[in-house]
């Protein structure tokens, strides 16, 4: 089994300010302890910033992008650091890679992020992932190393996402203002039920909540890998979940695995998104067909040809993604038009697709 382990800076802490060092101890052994029953570990860790905090005495936290990319780049050797003295107790060899959003996006680099990541695995060292928070603004950024973990899964074409937090998993409602709350052992589903679950934001150690790691279970069940979120503070939880003990919540894998062009499209980070009519919406979710301009009611965001796209119903509910074979201001003026005037609007033409079957994942 090829198990992604993402590893909160709640988690880390022990719900202090400060890396928490038999926690670190505890989580390592249990990794260690899987790879020892022939299952494979990839880690996304968070942490860095928090580290960095640390090492500079506790400054006041003002969250700018340059307090928090100077505070990654402090922090981000400490961890390793920790991480490697830690593992090395138990004769585990680790990585460092820190990925952008340009990696899931670009083909190349996504190819060569994966040949990486699987070289590590083939050799027995255990890869640490987060995301170049040091260099990574705007666009480049995945946002969350929630989502970043989800991503990840669907890089390596993992059996199963792991996501430690300082929740027992999901709830009927926010324990913390509804007592009465129980526990969700299993989602079948994510669906706008499960959504409204979600709740606010995490610790302000973190930069994530339950709504994040809900938005991960969506992404990598869809992809085929189930996702389990369970609480950090149990000894041993991720040797407990790998050998099949229910913990937390289980986020089950929705079809089959996809093959892997079609599980980079929907790991990509989309650039846009289009509305279609509702023949087109049909035609690409019902029949799986290619989506033609004619079937184009509005274009939003800014894309380049081979960008990839959500393609959303008349409701504004996502049907689809997949690669655009022309740029948001080509589409923008040949939607609506049949495809044999495609030419005429632009003085070339990519083909009579906007987005062909071929290129498209549907949800």
């Amino acid at each position: 089994m090829r198990v992604v382990l993402k590893l909160g800076t709640s988690v880390l802490t022990a719900g202090t300010d400060r890396l928490h060092g038999p926690r670190l101890v505890d989580l390592m052994r249990s990794m260690a302890a899987v790879r020892s029953g022939g299952h494979e570990v990839v880690l996304v860790s968070s942490g860095a910033v928090n580290a960095g905090w640390e090492v500079l005495g506790f400054p006041p936290r003002d969250r700018t992008l340059a307090e928090k990319q100077l505070l990654a780049a402090v922090g981000q050797g400490q961890l390793m650091h920790r991480y490697a003295t830690i593992a090395d107790l138990y004769g585990v060899n680790v990585a460092q890679v820190l990925l952008t959003a340009d990696d899931f996006r670009d083909r190349t680099r996504y190819l060569n992020a994966r040949t990486t990541l699987d070289a590590c695995l083939t050799r027995g060292v255990l890869p640490i992932i987060n995301e170049n928070d040091a260099v990574a603004t705007g666009q480049l950024k995945v946002g969350d190393n929630d989502t970043l973990s989800a991503f990840v899964a669907n890089l390596v074409e993992a059996d199963l996402l792991v996501i430690l937090t300082d929740a027992p998993g999901l709830f009927t409602a926010d324990p913390r203002s509804h007592p009465e709350a129980t526990l969700i052992p299993v989602v079948e589903r994510v669906t706008p039920e499960v959504w409204a679950l979600a709740g606010g934001v995490g610790s302000h150690r973190g930069t994530g909540g339950m709504h994040t790691k809900i938005q991960a279970a969506e992404i990598a069940t869809r992809a085929g890998t189930p996702v389990v979120i369970a609480p950090g503070d149990q000894p041993d939880a991720l040797s407990r979940i790998v050998g099949g003990e229910t913990l937390g919540t289980r986020f089950l894998a929705n079809g089959n695995r996809l093959e892997a062009r079609k599980r980079w499209i929907l790991a990509e980070i989309a650039s846009g998104r289009i509305t279609l009519d509702a023949g087109a919406a049909q035609a690409v979710s019902e029949r799986g067909g290619s989506l033609l301009p004619a079937g184009i009611r509005a274009v939003e965001g800014e894309f380049e040809r081979g960008h990839t796209i959500r393609l959303l119903s008349p409701d504004g509910q996502e049907i689809a993604r997949g690669l655009s074979r022309y740029k948001s201001s080509d589409l923008t003026r040949i939607m609506g038009k049949h495809s044999r005037d495609i030419e005429a609007a632009l003085g070339f033409t990519y083909g009579p697709e906007a987005v062909h079957r071929d290129d498209l994942v549907r949800l």
